[in-house]
């Protein structure tokens, strides 16, 4: 089973370089930042959240196929909920399709109750994720994802995520506001009876030309034998973009 995944991944890799274009090679480092408060913070995954206000800010590094994208999120009592740790690469990059695969190393904190009070446990968390982009014109967008998550300490979870996502942006709204829209289905397959099929909608409005935005996201669970029943969750926000 090894030898044709390695040929299948040698084809791939071959190919998107056959047809990277010359003067793409050697493009410069390109940086981004995004500030967010949250009422109330929702995970990359979001059928988890930290059921209280959080503040959240996203760094994209981009230089050729490579990107690095860490993700650091706090409570307001400044206690951290999760750090994450992207390290992408860009296999197939087309005008119409991109594929990535990417590896993550993240950390979660939680909140334990002792004899004497409670202790906060930071839990380690490995990743590796798949995911292929089509651009269906220049503001639409959809997105397939598969990640695995493998938890590292004695209890924490180990499983699959699979995600679609149809987004279509910037869309003008008079002659000042621009408003952007997506849909987001994806299904958990976790150890310890934590499954589930989740919908998850997010709206977004900005002001041409200034970076601040505010956005709405909400998640409902579908089916789910998670317990409690997750059933619906919602988190207003306010960004900043650098």
């Amino acid at each position: 089973m090894r030898i044709p995944f390695l040929l299948v991944f040698i084809s791939i890799f071959s190919v998107s370089l056959a047809d990277e274009p010359a003067d793409s090679i050697n493009k410069k480092l390109t940086a981004s930042a995004t500030v967010s408060l949250n009422s109330n913070g929702i995970a990359s995954i979001p059928a988890f959240s930290l059921d209280k206000p959080a503040v959240m800010a996203s760094i994209s590094l981009v230089k050729n196929r490579f990107s690095y994208t860490p993700t650091l999120a706090y409570g307001l009592d400044l206690r951290p909920w999760f750090i994450d740790n992207w390290l992408n690469y860009k296999f197939i990059r087309r005008s119409a399709f991109d594929l990535t695969a990417g590896f993550n190393i993240s950390t979660f904190g939680s909140k334990y109750a002792v004899a004497d009070g409670s202790v906060w446990e930071a839990q380690r968390y490995f990743a590796v994720a798949l995911t292929g982009v089509y651009r269906l014109s220049p503001k639409n967008t959809l997105t397939f994802a598969y990640w695995r998550d493998m938890g590292q300490e004695k209890g924490t979870l180990k499983g699959h995520f699979f995600n679609s996502v149809f987004e279509r942006n910037n869309m003008s709204v008079g002659k000042s506001l621009l408003f952007s829209a997506a849909i987001q289905i994806f299904y958990i397959n976790y150890t310890g009876e934590n499954d589930g099929l989740f919908v998850s909608p997010k709206a977004s409005v900005s002001v041409r030309n200034l970076p601040f935005s505010l956005f709405f996201q909400a998640t409902q669970a579908l089916n789910s034998n998670i317990r409690p029943w997750p059933g619906f969750r919602w988190n207003v926000g306010f960004g900043y973009t650098l």
